[in-house]
């Protein structure tokens, strides 16, 4: 594939489905200097996986695809480097830094899928992208029943978490 073809493919998917990739950012970090970072990561990842897309699925799959295994990979390596740095959130207060604030229920929302699994996390942005169970499998690898499972206890979970609040 010629570079103009892969860069034209790149612009309108990403006029496209930018939203998808900011979703997924916001969902696999916790500050914005990693959700900037991640954003630039994942659209490079797009980017350089248009060759490969055979249209077997739709642009859209596909980008959900690549997008959530890389922040999978991403959100693994960060682990092991922020246990040994210090982030720019704790020290923040002692540098008079502030950040611009979100709807606190938006806030809310992230904080909890931040603290679910890789997968779980992925399977919440499909949901409440309103993607089907079945597109939701299709997307990442497993089966329309298992899907329901963890959506179900992922319901459970997060009421409970919003009852204690």
């Amino acid at each position: 594939m010629k570079t103009h073809d892969q860069n034209a493919i790149f612009e309108k998917w990403l006029k496209d489905h930018k939203g998808i990739l900011l979703k997924i950012a916001c969902s696999f970090t916790t500050n914005p200097e990693d959700r900037k970072d991640l954003f630039q990561e994942l659209a490079t990842c797009v980017w350089s996986s248009i060759p490969q897309f055979r249209a077997t699925a739709s642009p859209t799959t596909w980008i959900y695809r690549v997008c959530l295994y890389r922040a999978i990979a991403w959100s693994k390596s960060e682990k092991t480097r922020h246990s040994k740095t210090q982030s720019i959130d704790e020290v923040a207060h002692e540098i008079g830094k502030t950040t611009k604030q979100i709807d606190p229920r938006l806030n809310w929302l992230y904080e909890q899928i931040a603290t679910l699994g890789e997968i779980n996390r992925s399977l919440v942005i499909l949901i409440l992208d309103g993607y089907s169970y079945q597109e939701v499998a299709d997307i990442l690898g497993i089966s329309e029943s298992n899907v329901g499972v963890k959506f179900n206890r992922i319901k459970k979970k997060l009421t409970s978490e919003l009852r204690k609040d």
